[in-house]
């Protein structure tokens, strides 16, 4: 079982999560008003909250960010916004459709729903539920679902390796099931900074002496929020610890795609994509890992700095080798 906080770390917890929510939506909201983000500048449109299920929550809707200035058929990104699986949605991550759909590429953009009022695994089964609509949908979207991406940063990026697992193994769980019948194979996955195994996430404040209270407050909150219930049956944490399950070695029924894995070597989260990419060469897969020197958590989100430029400049390259 989880150890449960106490009560002055849940106050503490609290006051830090309420400054990083403000600070993400308001970066997000500013961000909208400036002359560059207008869709239209970049030949991009923007068709937005189609239903993916039919529940009827506003966390089952999507954006499709479609190219205007090249024809189709175009390759397809399905996009898993981050947010230690609490906070934020598709509309605080319009730059990553953007960018995405500027580069040639039909993008679906996705919210999903959040914890703590809706723990693990609600978060992997809306993201399967919007693959399967996507499977479905792309090609009269005007995509093209043989040459599929899934991305993804932080929290995202555990949600779309959790995807490729669903893709790749044949599971027992209905919604994981779902993606398998599909049939359809990503033909890349770019998890940027992410968050590969959600329990014990202590494992960063022991590994790092000096990672500040707060820092380990804010990882301490995603394992609390996102793991409020633990299963003792077997790979019952598979899709929230796609990481463990790599390096178990455990062989894939159908073959990984390759990987493009990005990150700043300042971001606490760092060790996790070591250890991933390292899990991923043992099985063969193939892999590609950037480290960017002196770069925090989510760096390539600030799109006019030079290493986040660069950092989309390699992911670009990436799938220029692996889609085309």
């Amino acid at each position: 079982m989880l150890e449960k906080p106490s009560r002055a770390s849940r106050l503490r917890q609290r006051a830090g999560a309420l400054l990083v929510d403000s600070f993400f939506r308001a970066a997000s909201t500013a961000g909208r008003w400036h002359p560059n983000a207008r869709p239209e500048r970049h030949g991009v449109e923007i068709l937005r909250d189609l239903p993916y299920t039919d529940s009827g929550l506003p966390e089952h809707r999507l954006d499709i960010y479609r190219p205007t200035s090249s024809p189709g058929p175009w390759p397809v990104v399905l996009y898993v916004h981050g947010g230690g699986f609490r906070i934020l949605s598709k509309d605080s991550h319009w730059i990553m459709g953007l960018a995405f759909a500027r580069r040639g590429f039909l993008v679906a953009n996705i919210s999903y729903r959040l914890a703590p009022r809706h723990p693990y695994p609600a978060a992997v089964q809306d993201a399967c539920g919007a693959f399967t609509w996507l499977a479905s949908h792309a090609a009269s979207l005007g995509g093209d679902p043989g040459r599929l991406v899934l991305a993804g940063e932080s929290a995202g990026a555990n949600l779309v390796t959790a995807l490729a697992v669903a893709t790749c193994y044949r599971r027992d769980e209905p919604w994981a099931r779902t993606v398998w019948d599909t049939g359809l194979e990503p033909r890349a996955v770019m998890p940027f900074c992410g968050l590969f195994q959600v329990s014990d996430t202590d494992r960063f404040r022991r590994r790092k002496d000096s990672l500040s209270p707060f820092i380990a407050d804010r990882l301490r909150e995603v394992t609390d929020a996102y793991l409020r219930e633990r299963r003792e049956e077997p790979g019952w944490l598979d899709f929230a610890d796609p990481l463990l399950l790599f390096e178990r070695g455990v062989r894939p029924d159908r073959e990984l795609p390759p990987f493009f894995l990005a990150v700043g070597t300042k971001d606490p989260l760092l060790p996790d994509t070591r250890r991933l990419a390292a899990a991923l060469e043992r099985l063969g897969a193939p892999c590609e890992a950037r480290y960017y020197v002196g770069e925090l958590h989510a760096f390539h989100a600030l799109v006019f700095r030079r290493s986040a430029r660069r950092c989309w400049s390699d992911a670009y390259a990436f799938l220029d080798r692996w889609i085309g």
